[in-house]
């Protein structure tokens, strides 16, 4: 896993740069595990536009993955690695011994032919999923649920990875990647071991249409708009907004919290993110 860096031959690829893709084994997905998703372009069923900066973007079709790992204590061996267009870190086939197929996400240790296991009394390797009440504290854990048989919703990007830091009764505390500690039922499910890809984040686009071709239309600074069309538009020449920055609803942009005051699951934080100087 590294970076691969263009060279400067025009000005687009100039500070472009991508991943060399050396742990790739296998090209092409599995047909019987792929579907086409429709396109939307951020608009909802009555045509109008509910999430912004959607649009265009390259052909993908969604590979289905096992976030569940429910397929217990039946061996599996790793038989690719390959790259998902639909995230950040790669995913890895696994074939098991009654002859079926599923994806996972791929662990940064993870080789091609490693045997790999899920349940409640498994070895704790990377790659072999378990319920947090039987993985031994301090481990490092990726695709976490957060209600039982529900599957992983927690730590699934490139080079995620959080720490089992405690157990206390029916709850264990999982340390995040954003430096909350969450309390999970220790029935719920993780998976030991730290993502892959991690030369992810070191990523330049270096050009506008590598955005386009994931999707993402351009974005209008506020103080460019209307006043009509932003809190933050309008005024003669540039000006710098004034207010504070903000969203075109007036939600405050730098560092506001946007988490609802008596959401119920609140309770389960025990510690919150440090987030900028509007944090508690």
């Amino acid at each position: 896993m590294g970076v691969r860096q263009y060279r400067p031959i025009t000005a687009g690829s100039r500070h472009r740069s991508v991943s060399d893709f050396a742990e790739i084994t296998h090209v092409g997905p599995q047909k019987r595990l792929v579907e086409r998703l429709p396109r939307t372009g951020g608009r909802n069923f009555n045509g109008r536009i509910t999430c912004r900066h959607i649009g265009g973007g390259n052909v993908v079709k969604y590979r289905h993955v096992d976030f569940r790992r429910d397929k217990d204590n039946i061996a599996a061996r790793v038989s690719t690695v390959e790259y998902d267009p639909n995230r950040s870190a790669r995913i890895a086939l696994l074939t098991y011994a009654d002859g079926e197929k599923r994806y996972i996400l791929a662990p940064k240790e993870i080789q091609v032919g490693d045997l790999l296991m899920s349940g409640e009394k498994v070895e704790p390797r990377p790659g072999n999923a378990m319920p947090l009440s039987g993985i031994p504290v301090g481990l490092q854990i990726h695709n976490v649920e957060l209600v039982p048989g529900q599957g992983g919703k927690m730590i699934r990007t490139a080079g995620g990875v959080g720490q089992l830091v405690a157990r206390e009764g029916d709850y264990a505390h999982v340390l995040l990647p954003s430096g909350s500690i969450r309390r999970v039922h220790v029935r719920c499910r993780a998976t030991i071991g730290q993502l892959g890809n991690i030369d992810h984040a070191t990523l330049s686009w270096g050009k506008a249409g590598k955005t386009r071709w994931l999707g993402i239309r351009p974005t209008v600074r506020g103080t460019a708009q209307n006043p009509v069309c932003h809190p933050m538009g309008g005024g003669e020449g540039r000006s710098g907004g004034g207010r504070h920055p903000c969203s075109p609803w007036g939600k405050p942009a730098k560092g506001g919290r946007t988490r609802k005051e008596r959401k119920p699951s609140s309770r389960f934080i025990v510690r919150r993110r440090k987030s900028g100087r509007f944090q508690r």
